[in-house]
C-alpha cells in the first residue's frame, strides 16, 4: 500500500459516541507512543473525510482508538475491510460479537466460561409487558443485588448497582438513556480485576492482572477517568493459584470470542477465588488511567514497542 519503506500509520480517534473525549485521549497517547519508537503516524477523526483519504492516500495500517459503537461494533472494521486497509485488533465479526454483551455472554457460557446470570431486556418489551411486573420477575429470578448496564456500550456509562428492588426502575431508566436494551445481571461481589491479553506473534498471553478499587465501590465513568477516585494494584493482590485461574479464564474468553492482537477482559473474583467474566473489550482505553497500558508496564514491556509490534503484524496481514 505505502510507496515508501517506512510504513505510514493512521490512528483513528474521536467519533460521535458518548466516549469521544476518552477516545481522543487514547488516540493522542497511541500517537505519541508510536512516534516515540520512530514510526510515522498521524491521528484523525472518523468523519466524512475518512473514506476519500483511505481511497486517495491509504495508510499501511490503522490503529483504532475509537471507543463506543464506532470503534467496537464492527462497522468501522467492516469499512476498512472493504477499503482493503489492515488494522490492529480483531475482525469485524468478532468485534460485533464482543460488543453485544448478551451475545458475548451466551458464547462464553457455551464454552464453559463463568459469567453472571443475566436477562437482556429491550425497552419496547419492557414497556409492552408492564414495567412493574417485569422488574418484579427479574428480582425474583436473579435475586438482589443486581447490576444494570447497557447491552452495548462501555466506560461504565449507564451502569449501576441495584441493592433494593425499589431502586430498579430508576436504574433501568438511566440505562435506557444510553441504549435501547438493558442487560440486567446478578451482581457478584468480589474483587474487580482486568486482564489485558496480547498476541505479539507467538500466540495470546495474559499480562499481569490489574486490581481495581473504586472509592465509591462502583467502577463507573467518573471512577474510570477522574484522578483520585480509583486505586489500582498491578499485579492484583491475588494468591498465585487464583491469579493463574484469572489469567487462564481471560485467555479462554479471548479465544472463545475469536479475538486477535489485543483485548481487555473484565472479571470479578468472588470470595472463593473463582473468576467470573463480566465483559470483553476489543478496543481498550489507552489513556493515562487506562488498564492495558498499566498492565503493559507491569509486564515489563514498553508500550510503544508493543504497539509497534501490533502495527507490524497488521501491515504484514495487509501485504500478505
Amino acid at each position: 500500500m505505502g510507496t515508501s519503506t517506512e510504513p505510514h500509520i493512521l490512528v483513528l480517534a474521536g467519533g460521535l459516541s458518548y466516549e469521544r473525549d476518552v477516545s481522543l485521549r487514547s488516540g493522542r497517547r497511541v500517537l505519541d507512543a508510536l512516534r516515540a519508537v520512530g514510526m510515522s503516524a498521524e491521528m484523525r477523526d472518523a468523519d466524512v473525510t475518512l473514506l476519500p483519504t483511505l481511497r486517495d492516500d491509504p495508510p499501511d495500517a490503522v490503529v483504532i482508538a475509537l471507543h463506543g459503537a464506532t470503534g467496537e461494533d464492527g462497522s468501522l472494521r467492516g469499512v476498512l475491510d472493504l477499503c482493503e486497509v489492515p488494522y490492529v485488533g480483531c475482525t469485524a465479526a468478532a468485534s460485533r460479537l464482543a460488543w453485544d454483551k448478551p451475545s458475548a455472554k451466551s458464547m462464553l457460557r457455551e464454552q464453559g466460561i463463568r459469567t453472571p446470570d443475566w436477562v437482556a431486556l429491550p425497552h419496547d418489551r419492557f414497556s409492552e409487558l408492564g414495567a412493574v411486573a417485569v422488574l418484579d420477575r427479574i428480582a425474583d429470578r436473579l435475586g438482589l443485588p443486581l447490576m444494570v448496564k447497557p447491552a452495548q456500550g462501555g466506560s461504565g456509562l449507564g451502569a449501576s448497582v441495584v441493592r433494593e428492588a425499589a431502586d430498579l426502575p430508576a436504574a433501568m431508566v438511566g440505562c435506557f438513556a444510553y441504549d435501547s436494551t438493558a442487560l440486567v445481571e446478578k451482581y457478584v461481589s468480589g474483587m474487580d480485576v482486568a486482564v489485558s491479553v496480547l498476541d505479539l506473534g507467538e500466540g495470546p498471553f495474559a499480562l499481569p492482572p490489574v486490581e481495581i478499587v473504586p472509592k465509591n465501590g462502583v467502577y463507573d465513568y467518573a471512577a474510570r477517568y477522574t484522578a483520585g477516585l480509583t486505586t489500582w494494584h498491578t499485579p492484583a493482590r491475588l494468591p498465585e493459584p487464583v491469579a493463574e485461574a484469572v489469567a487462564s479464564t481471560a485467555l479462554a474468553a479471548h479465544r472463545a470470542l475469536g479475538l486477535r492482537d489485543l483485548s481487555r477482559v473484565d472479571l470479578i473474583v468472588d470470595a472463593e477465588g473463582v473468576p467470573h467474566v463480566l465483559e470483553v473489550n476489543v478496543s481498550p482505553g489507552m489513556t493515562e488511567t487506562s488498564l492495558l497500558p498499566l498492565a503493559v508496564q507491569a509486564g515489563g514491556l514498553d508500550f510503544g514497542k508493543v504497539l509497534g509490534t501490533l502495527v507490524g503484524r497488521a501491515v504484514a496481514r495487509g501485504s500478505g
